[in-house]
């Protein structure tokens, strides 16, 4: 056999390091059995808090859907930035995503001056898994389950003096835009907590309470708050019996907490949409459904592309509150 000239041979190994390197910098779309690997997703918040149950619960069902481990990784600070920002920054390999609310990726970026990352260019949409509507509450005597319509009428009768708890930076938000889509001329008295917030109205030390259905519900069951009206555009299977706020008068309010799925920027097309399927899938589990809604989240299916109108609709909405309410952070 005779020898392989060495111009050959140099243009052979050039070719072979060439391939070698194209192989390496394949995207994950191009790489065969996505995910070959455990998938990591970031989770803004400390453990235990709400979007943490929630990812660990959905994490589960991925794990086994996917064949990979789907590893919770807590990264809690500034109010959702840090590990947001930290998210933004990861590689688009397909490996990491983020679960990120209604506070992270709408809220944020009217609320601090520099939360670290862009929510309209840094991320791509994944998946929605969720809505958490709020609920208007009171221990009022006069003021009826129900009773958005009385509510107004007494507030315009004597503006300003019914105060109600705002125990987050979402009840300000529902707060605001109640006030201005009702004309409703309420006072609104922060809290560090939805405890101390719930224990006042219960008490009678403030009329009324705009909190969470999770914080919420178990005092409506057991009759010490009443129920006035739901935050969702319609009613959730979450507050049996209680009507939304839109369907009592206040056409088209809307204004709910919502736990979502990204990827970062240039995350492969096909990923995303496999790993939005396999939410999606997850989320059709009738086990999952229940151990959703008994932590307070209703579940939602969207696909990337509706997941990112809303997403864009959503940073709409807030900012326009929060500006014109000027809401500042604590």
């Amino acid at each position: 056999m005779k020898p392989v000239p060495r111009q050959r041979r140099r243009a052979l190994l050039l070719c072979s390091l060439t391939a070698a390197c194209a192989l390496q910098w394949l995207p994950a779309s191009a790489q065969p059995g996505w995910p070959d690997k455990p998938i990591r997703v970031i989770v803004p918040y400390a453990a235990g808090q709400g979007a943490d149950v929630l990812m660990r619960l959905l994490g589960q069902e991925l794990s086994a859907s996917l064949g990979q481990p789907v590893i919770v990784d807590n990264k809690a600070g500034a109010g959702g930035n840090i590990g947001t920002a930290a998210a933004a920054k990861s590689a688009p390999d397909g490996y990491t995503f983020l679960l990120g609310t209604n506070a992270t990726n709408a809220a944020n970026e009217f609320l601090y001056s520099n939360p670290g990352y862009h929510p309209g260019t840094d991320f791509e949409s994944v998946a929605m898994i969720g809505l958490l509507p709020m609920v208007i509450s009171t221990s009022v005597a006069d003021l009826p389950a129900n009773g958005v319509g009385k509510l107004i009428a007494q507030a315009k009768a004597k503006p300003d003096t019914l105060n109600v708890g705002l125990p987050s930076t979402t009840a300000n938000v529902v707060f605001a835009q109640f006030v201005k889509m009702a004309d409703a001329p309420l006072f609104g008295v922060k809290y560090k907590s939805s405890g101390q917030a719930l224990t006042d109205t219960i008490g009678g030390q403030i009329p009324l309470v705009i909190d969470t259905v999770t914080a919420s519900r178990a005092h409506i069951a057991s009759g010490k708050l009443k129920a006035i009206g739901i935050t969702s555009r319609n009613a959730s299977e979450m507050l049996p019996g209680v009507q939304s706020i839109a369907d009592q008068g206040v056409s088209g309010f809307d204004v709910v907490a919502w736990d979502a799925l990204f990827a970062p920027k240039g995350t492969p097309t096909s990923v995303v949409q496999k790993m939005s399927e396999h939410v999606a899938k997850a989320l059709a589990q009738p086990e999952m459904r229940k151990r959703m809604m008994d932590i307070g989240v209703e579940p939602i299916t969207m696909n990337p592309a509706q997941m990112r109108d809303f997403v864009k609709q959503e940073r709409q909405k807030w900012g326009d509150v929060i500006t014109s309410a000027n809401i500042k952070v604590d």
